[in-house]
């Protein structure tokens, strides 16, 4: 297992390591300026802030300087919100995208889980096709469509829902963005879990399992799920930090102040550093949760640990 965690991390963070870099270049290279706006600065004083923030110097001392504070920890100020460092920004808004986000995976992988046992222990009769059906139109229905629709359904016509706001991540609110997000994921989760499923339950271990008389349930929870759920903890890395991060989509139609809303102000308005630290969060997130889904697989089958 450490040998495991230990190759993980080897080629974790030179990865790491060249988005950053990529993510640096990539926004300088964008036209413009974070102080270039519709009122514009007088030369002097343009000058004088570029020089603040060490915008005059060349752009590979820049890179230079900035890697280094990135490995001390610091991600540097917000060039557009007065009197707040980027980790300010990001403790204001990461809160909002982490609940949302954690609410849809649990909601997303307790149903796609039920839904995807369900489906294989009925392969090819009518339930799962239903469960085949539903996760097909889930997957092809985008959230851009799926917001608006609930929003017109519950908020408007039913009136049983707020249509937006956060309100301190009140139930009533927190119900239709989570619902928007968990949709996709669940139809992604169950058939992944089908597909998994039945491919388990045809190996000579379950066979074996149920040859010796035991229940079927435990057959099924304790034989034939874990290897299933491989497949699924795989795909869970990179879908948990999407969902953590925030969805631009979700938080726009709901008015949520989380961190995908902030990504693209911050890109639109040149804040550089807002921006560079988001990318940097997002991309921590991924490959820490990627080296969690080696960590859960290797747990649910041994056999991983020799990969």
């Amino acid at each position: 297992m450490l040998g495991l965690i230990a190759r993980r991390l080897f080629t974790a963070l030179p990865t790491l390591f060249l988005v950053i870099t990529a993510a640096f270049f990539m926004m300088r290279a964008a036209p413009g300026n974070p102080f270039q706006g519709e009122r514009q600065l007088p030369p002097e004083i343009e000058a004088r802030v570029m020089a603040k923030y060490g915008f005059d110097r060349l752009l590979i001392v820049q890179y230079g300087t900035y890697i280094a504070d990135v490995a001390h920890g610091d991600l540097g100020p917000s060039l557009k919100y007065k009197d707040k460092s980027v980790v300010d920004v990001l403790k204001e808004n990461f809160g909002v995208s982490l609940v949302l986000g954690l609410s849809a995976l649990i909601v997303a992988g307790v149903t796609g889980i039920a839904l995807g046992i369900a489906a294989a222990l009925r392969q090819n009769r009518p339930a799962d096709y239903l469960v085949m059906a539903v996760a097909v139109a889930g997957v092809c229905v985008p959230t851009f469509v799926t917001a608006p629709l609930l929003v017109l359904l519950f908020a408007s016509t039913l009136q049983w829902l707020p249509n937006a706001g956060w309100n301190n991540g009140a139930l009533p609110n927190l119900i239709l963005p989570v619902a928007v997000l968990a949709l996709p994921q669940i139809a992604i989760i169950s058939r992944l879990v089908r597909a998994g499923m039945i491919e388990s339950q045809r190996s000579n271990f379950v066979r074996t399992a149920r040859a010796k008389g035991l229940p079927d349930w435990r057959v099924v929870l304790r034989h034939a799920l874990p290897p299933a759920l491989i497949p699924l903890v795989s795909y869970l890395g990179p879908a948990c930090a999407g969902l953590l991060t925030g969805s631009l989509i979700v938080e726009r139609v709901f008015a949520l102040p989380g961190l995908g809303k902030f990504f693209v102000i911050s890109a639109l308005q040149r804040d550089y550093t807002v921006v560079m630290g988001m990318v940097i969060v997002y991309a921590a997130l991924i490959l820490a949760l990627n080296l969690l889904s080696d960590l859960i697989a290797a747990a649910l089958d041994p056999r991983v640990r020799l990969s």
